[in-house]
């Protein structure tokens, strides 16, 4: 394959992964890491370095548009942000020192069994109701934009989805993704947030988390320009065109989205874990 033939297929993946993960709120390393290994044959160690660029650039893509459109919650994700960052740094510390085959395994599993929890309607969730105390100190509650107009809701179980978010942030250090699948799985069922509030609340936080891995990635020489530049094109170009059309997507059809994505996900991490090849 010539290097202009290689660059275009670069491009255009990585257009479809950004577009993906501008409307689930898994920043596209889902798609691109299975693309670069087994399509491309790219050595997973630069897919992951790569594939955390493109997290990055999602989310600078995608965040901008769902901020002024009112859907991210920017206090939300700057509070759970502390807590991804801690983990993402603890995970990148420890991917030298354990064998992250085993926990792909592990990782895969868990996603495959919580894939059902995204498909529980929490109708409360869109609705306004009585307001958590600890969430009401810390200015956590919100509005986001609906077909019925402006449409409150109201955090619960602050703690709880704080210590997943450690995990999350964990996950994206050992396995070099940029685990947006954990935090919206954190925000729609352990804090109740509406669904396009936790994806694009997500997209929103993904870029610092993936930036605090890409640092030891970058420091270990996997991140390689002649890949990443035609990667993050392609991720800024379908996580815009992701953005503009969020808001005329039902909720049902995010929710089929991005089970059929962490699905995939699922079984991709338990094989690539299983060959020993993550």
């Amino acid at each position: 394959m010539s290097i202009l033939g290689f660059t275009a297929l670069l491009f255009f993946g990585a257009t479809a992964a950004g577009f993906v993960g501008a409307l689930t709120g898994l920043g596209g390393g889902v798609v691109l890491v299975p693309l670069l290994t087994l399509a491309l044959g790219v050595d997973i160690k630069y897919a992951i370095g790569t594939a955390l660029v493109a997290v990055i650039a999602t989310s600078s893509g995608a965040a901008v548009a769902y901020v002024r459109e009112g859907f991210s919650n920017v206090r939300i994700g700057l509070f759970f942000e502390v807590a991804t960052t801690v983990g993402a740094l603890f995970g990148a510390f420890l991917a030298a020192r354990i064998a992250t085959s085993a926990i792909a395994v592990i990782f895969g599993t868990v996603l495959l069994g919580t894939t059902a929890l995204s498909w529980r309607w929490h109708a409360a969730a869109e609705e306004a109701r009585e307001p958590d105390p600890l969430a009401t100190r810390l200015l956590l509650n919100g509005s986001y934009p609906s077909l019925r107009g402006e449409q409150a809701y109201f955090p619960r179980r602050v703690p709880l989805a704080w210590l997943l978010m450690v995990v999350a942030g964990a996950v994206s250090g050992l396995l070099g993704i940029g685990s947006g699948a954990l935090k919206v799985l954190s925000m729609d069922t352990v804090l109740r947030l509406p669904y396009k509030v936790s994806t694009t609340t997500s997209n929103f936080m993904i870029g610092v988390t993936a930036a605090a891995s890409a640092g030891v990635y970058l420091a270990r020489g996997y991140i390689d320009p002649a890949l990443a530049a035609p990667v993050v094109l392609g991720v800024l170009a379908g996580s815009a065109l992701g953005a503009r059309i969020l808001s005329a997507v039902r909720s049902n059809v995010l929710r089929l989205v991005f089970t059929a994505v962490v699905l995939v996900m699922g079984f991709q991490m338990i094989v690539q874990g299983l060959r020993g090849a993550v």
